[in-house]
C-alpha cells in the first residue's frame, strides 16, 4: 500500500503519526511510505533518519496523494482540500471540533479511522491511553505553574513542606487522564480529591496510587461543594466518541476564589466545565470570573518527542494492519471497525452524529459493507 505521513500544521503542534522505525518496518513489508518534508524534526527526527529508512521525502501534496494517511492531530481547515477517498488515521475527535470538518469528510467520501474511538478487547481505549497520560501528568504541571502569584494565580503550591500537604486539587474523572493527574498530585504533596461514577473505584486508587486519595461520587452536589474550596480543578471527563458533558456549571466556576485554576482535558471533546473554550499553546490560558483556564487542545504536543514515542507504540501495531489488509483489518476485529467515523459520505459513528445533529448522514459501516 502507498502510505503518506504529514507534517502537522495545528497550531504548536510537532508530534509526529510515524518514527522511522515504523517507517523501515512497513518498507520491509512492501509498502511505499512517502513522508512530507520535516515532518518529524519537532519530535526530533530528521528527513535524513526517514529516507535511511526507506522512505521518499515529498511534498505536502504528494504526502496526502496516497491510498494510507497518518497524522496525529484532525485535519485543520487549510488541509480540507486533501480529503479525497482516501483512508486518514489520526485523532478526529469530531464531536468537540468544528462541524466543518465533518462535512469536509462527508464531501470527499473519506475514510476516517479515529485513534480516539478504537477499542481493544476489553472496551478500552488503547490509542487514546497514552496521550490520556501525558496530558494527566501536564495538568497538574500547568495547575502548579498558573497558581503561582508571578503567573496570576492565587500564590498556592500544590506541594508538601516539612511534611504538610498545601493546595487542594479536585479532579473530575477517574481514568487514564484522572488517574495519572492524581497520581502527579498526590507526588507533589497536594491534598487530592478524585470524582467518579463508581465508588468501588475509590480502593483501586488508594491501592494503586495512595491511601492519602479522597473519592467522591461525582454528582452536582458534591462537585459543587469540593469546586468552592479547590486551587485547581481539573476536567477529565470521557464519553466514548461523544461530546463531554458539562458537570462543573458556570455557577460552579464563579464559586472559586480569585486566581484558582481549571485545566479541562475534555477540551478536545468539547470540554466538561462550561467556562471552558479551546485554547493553544501559543495563547494557553484566559480568566473567567476571576479564575484562569488552562484548555489546550493538544496538552502533549508541549512534549513532542516523548508524546510521540508513546503514541506510536501504541498506533503502529494497527499501522501496520491497515496497511497489510485495507479496511478488511476492521471486520477481524470489532474494536477496530469502532474507530471508523466516516466512510463513503455517511457518518459511521452513531454518537458522532447525534452530538453533529447529523442522523440522517449516519449509516453503520454494516449496512455500508451490505451495500457495497
Amino acid at each position: 500500500m502507498k502510505v503518506g505521513l504529514i507534517k502537522e500544521i495545528k497550531s504548536e503542534e510537532y508530534r509526529v503519526g510515524l518514527t522511522p522505525a515504523g517507517v523501515a518496518t512497513l518498507v520491509a513489508q512492501g509498502h511505499r511510505v512517502s513522508v512530507e518534508t520535516s515532518a518529524g524534526v519537532g519530535s526530533g527526527f530528521s528527513d535524513r533518519d526517514y529516507q535511511r529508512a526507506g522512505a521518499d521525502i515529498v511534498s505536502v501534496e504528494q504526502a496526502w496523494d496516497n491510498e494510507l494517511v497518518i497524522k496525529v492531530k484532525e485535519p485543520v481547515a487549510a488541509e480540507y482540500a486533501y480529503l479525497k477517498q482516501q483512508i486518514v488515521f489520526t485523532y478526529f475527535h469530531l464531536a468537540g471540533v468544528p462541524k466543518a470538518l465533518t462535512e469536509a469528510l462527508l464531501s470527499g467520501k473519506t475514510t476516517a479511522v479515529a485513534y480516539e474511538t478504537l477499542e481493544d478487547e476489553h472496551g478500552r481505549l488503547p490509542l487514546l491511553a497514552p496521550m490520556s497520560a501525558v496530558a494527566g501528568n501536564m495538568a497538574v504541571q500547568m495547575g502548579c505553574h498558573y497558581l503561582a502569584r508571578c503567573n496570576g494565580g492565587k500564590g498556592v503550591m500544590l506541594g508538601s513542606v516539612l511534611g504538610k500537604r498545601h493546595g487542594h486539587v479536585l479532579i473530575i474523572g477517574d481514568g487514564v487522564v484522572g488517574s495519572h493527574a492524581a497520581r502527579t498530585a498526590i507526588g507533589l504533596g497536594a491534598h487530592v480529591t478524585v470524582a467518579g461514577l463508581f465508588p468501588e473505584n475509590a480502593a483501586r486508587l488508594q491501592r494503586e496510587i495512595s491511601i492519602d486519595i479522597d473519592f467522591i461520587v461525582s454528582e452536582p452536589a458534591a462537585i459543587a461543594e469540593h469546586v468552592r474550596k479547590a486551587d485547581l480543578v481539573v476536567g477529565a471527563v470521557l464519553i466514548h466518541g461523544a461530546r463531554a458533558a458539562h458537570v462543573v456549571t458556570e455557577a460552579m466556576v464563579q464559586t472559586m476564589q480569585p486566581g484558582s485554576v481549571v485545566v479541562d482535558v475534555s477540551i478536545d471533546q468539547g470540554g466538561c466545565i462550561e467556562t471552558a473554550h479551546a485554547t493553544t499553546h501559543v495563547a494557553p490560558v484566559y480568566e473567567k470570573h476571576g479564575v484562569i483556564h488552562y484548555c489546550v487542545s493538544n496538552m502533549p504536543g508541549a512534549f513532542p518527542r516523548t508524546s510521540t514515542m508513546a503514541l506510536t507504540d501504541a498506533t503502529f501495531p494497527y499501522v501496520l494492519k491497515l496497511a497489510n489488509l485495507g479496511l478488511a483489518a476492521l471486520d477481524k476485529e470489532p474494536g477496530f471497525a469502532k474507530a471508523l467515523n466516516t466512510r463513503g459520505g455517511f457518518i459511521t459513528c452513531r454518537p458522532v452524529a447525534e452530538a453533529l445533529s447529523l442522523a440522517d448522514r449516519y449509516k453503520s459501516y454494516p449496512e455500508l459493507s451490505a451495500a457495497a
